[in-house]
């Protein structure tokens, strides 16, 4: 995974959902007409669901399904202005990172339409600036995101793999009598639950994690007994993101192994957040991390958070080893049609770094395909496949071009 991967939006609900979600009316999502049931498509974006969505009957815009998320938020300010958006209550949000305060805007009185689920008369936060830059993330337009009311409305499958996802009204899917049930807890609007991890002497621990499909990372574990999660032996410092208020420094290693249900997942990759960067700061929920959807797409999943609970069932990535970026590069897409590579960050003494590639440098091919015909997940494929590969790639620096070969590198 290019690093760029641990820029989640686990810091957007962290800072947001907390602080504005009592100024909101929620309306629960219906089908229209006699529908008991539904499949919808979605586009699958550096392990993201992005779904097509209808706002006051325009669009479409596209909003990543985040499970994390306690209300919509409209991460991109211009909708303000294309959907003249009424009743506007401007307030200041307090984020995560290393910066200031900043400014968003309520709005009630939203139609939202996604498929057939319609709701009438929703609330929605708007930011006053694109502080994530999530389009240039996920290559391709990112216009917000929507969690609880969505997942509180339906019985909600995703099938990751095939990207689609099927809605039930009233009406119980086979994976409800086929899967494991796995019980969770809603608290203020968002999903939790217990797993045990195993992490080098500190043997077993109890962690509680929010589930949240709007992260790109396996696991962030940001905290355990008031104090900095213990990491492994084998780890390495990095940039995990943008919060509200600035970057959010710490480190990327592995847990020896994280057991949900009866399900072992062995040697994850995970997060691991500078503790007064994240931990420190108040939270009205206590807890241990988050579980990404980098973990969460190898199960077929079912939320039913009318009972307070999840189904699992391995798919067939189940046993696939996690892998992260082996380049060192950090990378942002940019143009028209988001089809246009910049390094936005290289880690020191990485493969990157060695090459000589410097921050900016656009990076024109690898293995002599042309990356303006490649989209982001394929090149963070790439750069993840396997230790030790060359890799010859072409990158434009101003009116210079260079060329060589980039031999990747496992580093955790």
């Amino acid at each position: 995974m290019i690093s760029l991967l641990k820029k989640t939006i686990l810091f957007l609900i962290i800072c947001v959902c907390t602080l504005i979600e009592p100024v909101f009316s929620q309306s629960t999502y219906q089908f229209k007409g006699n529908r008991k049931r539904e499949q919808i498509s979605f586009t699958k974006a550096r392990g993201l669901i992005v779904m097509s969505t209808y706002i006051n009957e325009k669009g479409p815009f596209n909003f990543i399904l985040d499970s994390g998320v306690g209300i919509m938020i409209i991460t991109d300010p211009k909708l303000k202005d294309s959907l003249n958006l009424k009743y506007l209550r401007r307030i200041e949000i307090s984020g995560l990172g290393e910066g200031k305060q900043i400014d968003a805007f309520t709005t009630p009185f939203l139609n939202v339409q996604i498929g057939s689920a319609v709701a009438i008369n929703t609330s929605a936060a708007v930011l006053d600036k694109d502080v994530f830059n999530l389009s240039g993330y996920a290559g391709m337009p990112i216009h917000g995101l929507i969690g609880y009311d969505f997942f509180a409305s339906f019985l909600v499958r995703i099938y990751y793999d095939a990207g689609y996802f099927t809605l039930y009204n009233n009406q119980k899917s086979r994976l409800v009598r086929k899967g494991l049930k796995i019980p969770i807890s809603i608290e203020q609007n968002k999903p939790y639950l217990n797993v045990l991890a195993e992490q080098g002497e500190n043997k077993k621990m109890l962690l509680k994690l929010i589930i949240d499909t709007g992260a790109g990372h396996p696991f962030s574990l940001e905290s355990y007994k008031n104090e900095a999660f213990p990491l492994n032996d084998k780890f390495m410092q990095a940039n995990l993101g943008v919060g509200l208020a600035g970057n959010i420094n710490g480190f990327i290693g592995r847990v020896d192994r994280i057991k949900i249900g009866r399900y072992e997942i062995k040697n994850p990759i995970a997060s691991f957040p500078l503790y007064d960067d994240v931990a420190a700061k108040a939270f009205s929920i206590p807890r241990n991390g988050s579980i990404g959807n980098q973990l969460l797409k190898r199960f077929e999943i079912i939320f039913d958070y009318g009972n307070s609970c999840i189904y699992l069932k391995p798919n067939s990535n189940f046993k696939e080893p996690f892998e992260h970026d082996m380049s060192g590069m950090e990378l942002t897409s940019s143009g028209d049609n988001f089809t246009h590579y910049f390094v936005n960050r290289v880690e020191s003494r990485s493969p990157a770094d060695e090459f000589g590639i410097q921050k900016n440098d656009e990076i024109l091919s690898i293995n002599f395909k042309l990356t303006s015909k490649m989209t982001i997940d394929e090149i963070t494929e790439i750069l993840k496949s396997r230790d030790g590969r060359n890799l010859y790639i072409e990158i434009g620096r101003g009116d210079e071009l260079i060329r060589g070969v980039l031999t990747l590198k496992r580093r955790i």
